[in-house]
């Protein structure tokens, strides 16, 4: 799967008092206007496997899911019927859901209880299908699969050729965790690596980021910190403070963030700078992974 907008480019937000010190972000959200940020990178090569095969796709997400959003649309450049199991009953449902089947995705609603199964079984999606047969793919929640680390390493690659430095820490949020340990397959211990958790309880990533590196042929590395006291409430919460800051930093420096995932993540960077975590000649990069179209969910 080709996109025109690799690589993306790298922008450098000055030095203000919003943020105290220059970030360099990465802006993966231009990648393209739908099949953007780390969901392209992280379905490239699931997808290039699949190319020219006649296979029907089939994944799973929530109601707003950038995963569910941009694999309709790949799917759908590239030919393929595909299937999306959302968690939720029937009715619940979002502009996210309205362009996916648009696009040709058949929603079909689980229950929570069947949710968890699906992320606990690889199989257990089988259950779901009239027939589950060797035409149909598998596309993990948030395509977090081990091929999916290949295509995000990429992005470091890129970063060499578009930097005059290599930078010292490289921020990203994380929902499943195969972002970062892409970043980390991609550094080779190199720098270190922060990931700044969206949702609660997020310890297990640690596993999760562990598991998908030694699945992809790297090792197991360590060069990263994990942020989870910054999710503001859980996957999905949105309070008055941090749709503010989103505001305030879209205006700020012209870069659209939302509360899922970026806003999250620039507001932990916020909070770092001004405890003085960084050291004053480290030089930082953030990792803009998309995921706008989400943002509709908190119209208003």
């Amino acid at each position: 799967m080709q996109l025109p907008g690799l690589p993306s480019p790298c922008q450098l937000l000055e030095s203000t008092a919003f943020l105290g010190r220059e970030i360099w972000v990465k802006r993966d959200d231009l990648l393209h206007g739908e099949v953007s940020g780390n969901k392209f990178r992280k379905l490239k090569y699931q997808l290039s496997a699949l190319q020219g095969k006649p296979a029907t796709l089939v994944t799973m997400g929530g109601r707003w899911s950038n995963h569910l959003h941009a694999l309709a649309h790949a799917a759908a450049l590239g030919g393929w019927p595909a299937i999306g199991l959302v968690r939720g009953a029937a009715g619940l449902d979002s502009a996210t859901l309205d362009d996916c089947r648009r696009l040709g995705m058949r929603i079909q609603f689980v229950s929570r209880e069947d949710y968890r199964q699906l992320r606990e079984d690889p199989q257990a999606w089988r259950r779901h299908m009239a027939a589950a047969g060797d035409s149909h793919a598998w596309l993990p929640e948030g395509g977090s699969a081990p091929a999916a680390l290949r295509g995000v390493a990429e992005l470091v690659d890129e970063l060499a050729t578009e930097l005059p430095f290599s930078p010292d820490v490289v921020m990203v949020a994380c929902g499943t965790g195969a972002t970062l340990a892409g970043i980390l397959a991609g550094l080779q211990g190199r720098g270190r690596v922060i990931g700044v958790a969206v949702l609660k309880n997020a310890g297990y990533l640690h596993q999760e980021i562990t598991r998908l590196l030694l699945q992809a042929g790297y090792p197991a590395y360590r060069n990263y910190e994990l942020i989870t006291d910054a999710h503001h409430g859980g996957y999905g919460k949105a309070p008055p403070e941090l749709r503010q800051f989103c505001r305030d930093f879209s205006r700020e420096f012209a870069v659209p963030i939302e509360p899922v995932y970026t806003g999250k993540l620039f507001h932990a960077l916020r909070r770092l700078q001004q405890a003085q975590a960084f050291h004053p000649g480290e030089r930082v990069l953030a990792v803009h992974t998309g995921g706008m179209q989400g943002a509709r969910g908190f119209a208003g």
